[in-house]
């Protein structure tokens, strides 16, 4: 007995959404679950007028950068349209499509008060034939119900009286959605057809087709079984929209967000694995996942939370591995990927390794995505810091203590005999003491003088890092700024 096949079939028309992501993860997890599953990519891209290729190569990246390799595929859709229009063919012979030279304005010109929404079905039974303006509808039922038998949402029922006889092949004689993706999914032996809940209304007419193309061709491809996956919603509880929500993948792959954990988050997305913890390495997902056990409710798609999970990811790795995956960030000129519009603020002659893996482990437990680094360490890298003018006037041009611990700063650090981050600190406090200030408020005009900022990497580690000679000239220079 064969295992699961499934399919993501994505459209290339546009970034690659986030719920796109889930429903290829949720169509991964369920093949990866049994050993025997399959996973088939199919690019839908027989829409010429929406598609671009840069879009088909976005697909392929988001999907190698998450980790989700097919194990058939990927297939382009457009590559099979001598299928399409042979199945129209065969639905044709049969009599389950027929010809209609309907315009649009017609249809709505005949519709009266009251009158079901879609076509009327003018020509169901005029024996129109084929022409230049001619399309071909499916001849739909007119009695009973369709139900969807779908294994998140339990049976959905159609009426077969509201469904109209739908076009399955344009005038121009491009074969639709609706009957390519029959096809194709017949071709496959699509056992399972995982997608999000918007398609839940295409799934009858989908079984229709279906039910008549295995009469049409003598070919009894078993039905595959349906899962419609949860809506995606923002803060609002509002479908995730393109142009005010952040939807792209590649975002957040250009972000800095490791795929382990935006996989991580993903799977969450309707879904949980057993007990209360949601950090889980991708083994307790494959192994637990079921899609019998998704809700059927929407799910928020909360960046907080994902950039807080991606922190923990970052926390949980080696030194080495850190470092290691900070370079696209910190020196894409050496890096194979590089992520977009995010040069670093450096020449590469300035970027310095041997001083990025000094002051790593501390970087590491302040960030949330590696797209935060570059401006954490950008002071150590740069000939002159670039300077928050805010939080300088704060502390040192319109604060007379500020300018008194930089004054006293100067001249503690060039009598000092050891240069490591315990006798700056306690010179610091000594000088804050002496000040009547607490160590946290002598710090902040050293903090800002040196680095530019307000906020940064452990201060005293970082002027160790950063070496004598270079931290007393900068506080020279912001003593001279503030005169």
């Amino acid at each position: 007995m064969s295992g699961p096949r499934v399919r993501f079939a994505p459209s290339p028309t546009g970034y690659f959404h986030v719920g796109s992501a889930r429903t290829a993860l949720f169509n991964w997890l369920v093949a990866r679950h049994d050993a025997r599953g399959v996973f088939i990519l199919r690019v839908e891209d027989t829409d010429e007028s929406r598609n671009r290729e840069e879009w088909v190569e976005g697909i392929y990246s988001a999907m190698a950068w998450l980790g989700l390799a097919p194990d058939e595929g990927p297939f382009r859709q457009s590559d099979s349209k001598e299928a399409h229009q042979s199945a129209a063919g065969f639905l044709r012979q049969r009599g389950y499509l027929y010809y209609c030279d309907c315009t649009p304005a017609m249809v709505e010109e005949r519709k009266g008060p009251g009158a079901p929404p879609g076509y009327d079905g003018f020509c169901r039974e005029r024996g129109v034939e084929r022409g230049e303006d001619t399309a071909l509808r499916f001849r739909t039922p007119r009695e009973g119900v369709t139900i969807v038998h779908d294994l998140i949402r339990g049976d959905v029922e159609f009426e077969n009286r509201l469904i109209d006889d739908f076009v399955v092949v344009k005038s121009s004689g491009v074969v639709l959605y609706a009957l390519a993706n029959v096809t194709d999914d017949r071709h496959d032996r699509i056992t399972h057809v995982i997608r999000g809940e918007e398609h839940l209304a295409n799934a009858p007419k989908q079984m229709m087709l279906w039910s008549a193309l295995s009469v049409a061709t003598d070919d009894d491809v078993p039905l595959p079984q349906y899962a419609h996956l949860p809506l995606l919603v923002n803060e609002q509880r509002k479908k995730l929209s393109k142009r005010k929500d952040p939807v792209a993948t590649e975002s957040y792959r250009d972000q800095g967000y490791l795929p382990d954990a935006f996989v991580n988050y993903l799977a969450l997305l309707g879904w949980s694995p057993r007990g209360a913890v949601e950090i889980v390495p991708l083994s307790t997902l494959i192994e637990e996942f079921r899609l019998e056990d998704v809700s059927h409710s929407p799910a928020f798609f909360d960046v907080k939370k994902l950039t807080h999970m991606n922190g923990e990811y970052i926390r949980a790795l080696s030194r080495e591995e850190f470092v290691r995956l900070s370079a696209p960030w910190l020196r894409p000129w050496s890096t194979p990927w590089q992520p977009s519009d995010r040069e670093p603020p450096w020449r590469e002659d300035q970027f310095n390794e041997a001083t990025y893996e000094r002051i790593a482990p501390f970087i590491q437990e302040r960030v949330a995505t590696f797209a935060e680094i570059p401006a954490m360490v950008e002071f150590f890298f740069l000939d002159e810091p670039r300077v928050d003018e805010t939080g300088f006037a704060k502390v040192v041009t319109n604060d007379p203590l500020g300018r008194a611990v930089l004054k006293a700063a100067v001249e503690a650090f060039e009598r000092l005999d050891a240069w490591d981050s315990s006798v700056l600190h306690e010179t610091v406090a000594a000088i804050g003491e002496a000040n009547g200030l607490a160590l946290r408020k002598a710090q902040a005009p050293v903090r800002c003088a040196v680095t530019g900022t307000l906020v940064g990497p452990p201060l005293f580690e970082s002027l160790e890092v950063l070496g004598r000679e270079s931290t007393i000239q900068r506080l020279r220079d912001a003593l001279a700024r503030a005169a």
